[in-house]
C-alpha cells in the first residue's frame, strides 16, 4: 500500500511521475499496488487500485491557501498567523481521518505487506505507523524523494510547500528511503532507524526515443528555475549569446531571469516532454545547488534524457559517475567556456552525439529502470520482516 503525495499530474508537482513509474513497475514485477492520495483525488490506471483521500476537502484548500501565499512571494512553509490554528486542525481532524482510513483499508484488504509514505507530511500522520501499522507487523516505509532540499535548513530558500520534519519523530518508521547518499548521516541524527539511499530511475518503455526532425541544437526543460540560475546563464544565456547561429530552447518554468538569446517555448505537458527531447540534438541536465553538491543525489532528469537517447551535457555533479560515465555516457561541461567548446564540437559531428545516447540508454537498460528499483525496494522490505 502507497499513501503519496499526490497521484495527480496536473498539480505538478516534481516526484509524481516517478512515483507512476515504481508503481508500475511493482505491478509488472508481480506485486499487487493500492494507493491513496494525501492531495487532491485517486487516479486510476491499470497497474494499481486506488482508495480515496479522507482529507480530501482539506488537503485541496491547505494546497490553495500555501500556493496563494507563494504567489504573493512569501515562503509557504513559513510560520503565520494561522499556524497555531492549522496544527490544531491536523491534531483533531486530519490525524484521526487519515488513521482511521489506514485502518479500515487494512482491515479491508486483509493482507497488507507493507505501507510506503510517500513525500507526505510526517507531522500531520503521527503515530500512525507505530499505533497502526506496528503492531500488526506491517512495516512503515517513508520516501523522501526531495532530498536533500526538503530538510528544514533547505525548506524556506526552495519555497517547499510544506516543512514536514517539523516536530515529526522519524523513529515510527521502520526504514526511510532516501534519494541522496549524502544525507543518510543528517536523517540518521534526526532519529531515523535506518536509512538507505533509493535512487530515481525511469520506465524505458514510457521513455522510449521517437524518430522526430531535429528543431533545436540545445535544449533544456525544468519545472522551475529555483537554485538554476548559476548553471542556466552558464550552460544556456552565455553560450546561446557566442553561438548565435545554433539553436537555443527552454521550456517549462517559470525562470526569472536572462535566458540570453534562446527561445522560450513555453510549458510542456508530459506527453509533450518526449518530443521535446528527442527533436534536439543536445539536452541539458541542471539541477538545483542543492542536489548537485550533495553527493549522489539522484533526480529523474538524467535517467529520463538517458532513456530516450539523448545527448546529455551536465553540469557539474559530485556523484553523477555512480550513474552514468562521463566522456562515455554524458558530458560534463565545467564553466560557460567549455559548454560553447563542447556544443560545438558535438554539434559538428552528429554521429558523437548519438552515440553517447546510445550508451546511455543502454547503461539504463542495465542498471537504472523502475524494475531494478522495485526488486531493491522488495529486497528492503523482506529484510525489514
Amino acid at each position: 500500500m502507497a499513501v503519496a503525495s499526490t497521484m495527480d499530474l496536473r498539480y505538478r508537482l516534481g516526484c509524481t511521475p516517478a512515483w507512476w513509474q515504481l508503481w508500475k513497475a511493482l505491478h509488472e514485477t508481480g506485486h499487487e499496488v493500492i494507493v491513496t492520495p494525501y492531495l487532491g483525488d485517486p487516479v486510476d490506471a491499470l497497474w494499481w487500485r486506488t482508495y480515496p483521500n479522507p482529507c480530501r476537502t482539506e488537503s485541496l484548500l491547505y494546497n490553495r491557501y500555501l500556493l496563494a501565499r507563494k504567489a504573493t512571494g512569501r515562503a509557504p512553509a513559513g510560520a503565520t498567523l494561522l499556524s497555531p490554528v492549522l496544527r490544531q486542525l491536523v491534531e483533531r481532524d486530519v490525524r484521526p481521518k487519515w488513521k482511521r482510513h489506514i485502518q479500515t483499508v487494512i482491515e479491508k484488504e486483509r493482507d497488507v505487506d507493507a505501507v510506503l509514505f510517500m513525500n507526505v507530511p510526517l507531522n500531520h500522520l503521527h503515530g500512525i505507523p507505530t499505533e497502526v501499522l506496528e503492531p500488526l507487523g506491517i512495516p512503515s516505509v517513508f520516501y523522501d524523494g526531495d532530498m536533500p532540499s526538503i530538510l528544514p535548513e533547505y525548506t524556506a530558500e526552495r519555497g517547499f510547500r510544506f516543512n514536514y520534519y517539523d516536530g515529526a519523530d522519524l523513529a515510527e518508521y521502520t526504514f526511510f528511503l532516501v534519494n541522496s547518499e549524502a544525507v543518510v548521516p543528517r536523517v540518521t541524527s534526526m532519529g531515523a532507524r535506518m536509512v538507505f539511499p533509493f535512487h530515481f530511475a525511469v520506465d524505458p518503455e514510457l521513455f522510449s526515443p521517437v524518430d522526430v526532425a531535429k528543431s533545436a541544437d540545445v535544449s533544456y526543460f525544468a519545472l522551475s528555475g529555483v537554485a538554476r540560475e548559476e548553471w542556466m546563464t552558464k550552460l544556456i544565456a552565455f553560450p546561446s549569446r557566442n553561438l548565435p547561429l545554433r539553436r537555443f530552447r527552454v521550456a517549462g518554468g517559470p525562470f526569472g531571469f536572462d535566458l540570453g538569446n534562446a527561445r522560450y517555448q513555453g510549458d510542456l505537458t508530459y506527453s509533450q516532454y518526449r518530443d521535446f527531447c528527442c527533436g534536439s540534438v543536445i539536452n541539458l541536465n541542471i539541477t538545483s545547488r542543492t542536489h548537485a553538491t550533495f553527493r549522489g543525489t539522484s533526480t529523474s532528469r538524467p535517467f529520463e534524457l538517458a532513456a530516450l537517447k539523448s545527448c546529455i551535457v551536465s553540469q557539474p555533479y559530485d556523484g553523477i559517475e555512480t550513474w552514468f560515465e562521463p566522456e562515455k555516457e554524458l558530458v560534463v561541461a565545467r564553466d560557460e567556456r567549455e559548454a560553447v567548446e563542447r556544443y560545438e564540437q558535438l554539434l559538428d559531428d552528429p554521429e558523437v552525439a548519438e552515440e553517447f545516447g546510445r550508451r546511455a540508454r543502454d547503461r539504463v537498460l542495465r542498471e537504472h529502470t523502475y524494475r531494478h528499483r522495485a526488486l531493491e525496494l522488495i529486497r528492503r522490505l523482506r529484510e525489514a520482516r
